[in-house]
């Protein structure tokens, strides 16, 4: 793989890569390439060094380099984004940041909007400023559908964005520091927006998929917040890790339909946002049904769907417009719900989490 530049991407850094995103998109790295590094900073206050070691051996860093000459390794500092003195070192001689590292999810960010705000907002500015001063070539953010707030949907990235919850508004902040730094820097940033990621190793995740499989496995009713009619757009886990290898390296579709933008055109990806789901909108109630369906099929564990109270901030309708992303990265869902959820399902009941 390599950068814009023409230089190959040999030195990776992964924030927040002890978690559910991190690993999976650890796992594949070490599956497709060879003669590269892997630095993963993460505070480890949700993901685990055990998470980590699920997918990979790693070094603790600082403990110099391995004694083995392994052509690719992964080294872990552990330590925390809003700290910039930790951020400059995990920067150090790096091509690329994937930006994984966050507060996550509404519910945080309304019980506790300035723990949200020192993460997502101070946490991406010291990674911005670090990679802008350690010369890193391209630089990831994992941004979310939360900055659009409550639109009519499809989301597209020309939609004026209005945050319904603080978690919204300090991903839209990211958006917006991405935007200047390549603007202004030449930092090669993209954002992309996620759809509602699911898939094996998300048993740290409270999201609706996990939370429904954690729930059903311990036979436990299924909880719902609202009347299961807001809908979200569901994406397994490998397509977007595979959003994010085209992110640093994209392959333009030029066979696909432009994007509904009522700007002009844009041809380069460099500090754009990209909408990454699956163009499907799912409601709550449908999931929590498939999951209690797979569930009783499976196990024979009976389960029922309960509903208490909306929780605030939490928008009423969701899903994704994904032409942008098709036509300028080339970017395509291949997995289906279906075999989606089977495939977490089998996670969480191997491990019984």
């Amino acid at each position: 793989m390599e950068i814009a530049s023409g230089k190959a991407v040999k030195n990776w850094l992964i924030t927040g890569g002890c978690g559910f995103i991190g690993t999976s998109l650890i796992e594949h790295l070490l599956k497709g390439q060879s003669g590269f590094k892997i630095r993963v900073l993460d505070n480890l206050s949700v993901g685990s060094r055990e998470d980590l070691a699920e997918v990979c051996d790693f070094l603790e860093i600082p403990a110099g380099p391995p004694k083995d000459a392994r052509s690719s390794f992964v080294e872990l500092l552990a330590g925390d984004i809003k700290d910039f003195e930790t951020c400059l070192r995990a920067c150090e001689g790096i091509d690329v940041v994937v930006h994984l590292a966050a507060n996550t999810g509404v519910g945080p960010s309304v019980e506790d909007p300035r723990a949200d705000m020192e993460s997502n907002v101070i946490g991406i500015f010291n990674m911005l400023e670090a990679s802008r001063r350690m010369g890193v070539g391209k630089f990831v953010f994992a941004s979310s559908g939360a900055p659009i707030g409550e639109v009519e949907p499809p989301i597209h990235e020309e939609k004026a964005p209005r945050p319904v919850s603080p978690y919204g508004a300090s991903k839209l902040a990211g958006e917006g520091y991405c935007s200047a730094y390549f603007r202004t820097f030449a930092l090669k940033t993209i954002s992309l927006r996620f759809g509602n990621v699911y898939g094996p190793r998300s048993k740290h995740k409270s999201s609706v998929v996990a939370k429904f499989l954690k729930q059903a496995l311990k036979g436990e009713n299924l909880e719902i917040y609202g009347d299961g009619s807001q809908t979200r757009d569901f994406i397994y886990i490998k397509d977007l890790i595979g959003a994010i290898d085209l992110a640093v390296e994209p392959q333009p579709n030029k066979s696909v339909p432009p994007a509904p933008a009522s700007g002009p055109a844009v041809r380069e990806p460099w500090g754009e946002v990209f909408q990454i789901a699956t163009y499907r909108e799912t409601t709550v109630k449908e999931i929590a049904e498939k999951i209690r369906e797979l569930i009783g099929m499976e196990t024979g564990i009976k389960v029922e769907v309960i509903y208490s109270a909306p929780r605030l901030g939490d928008v009423k309708r969701n899903y994704s417009d994904i032409s942008k992303a098709g036509k300028i990265l080339g970017y395509a869902p291949v997995f289906g719900l279906e075999g989606g959820l089977k495939a977490t399902f089998d996670y969480f009941r191997s491990r019984a989490c």
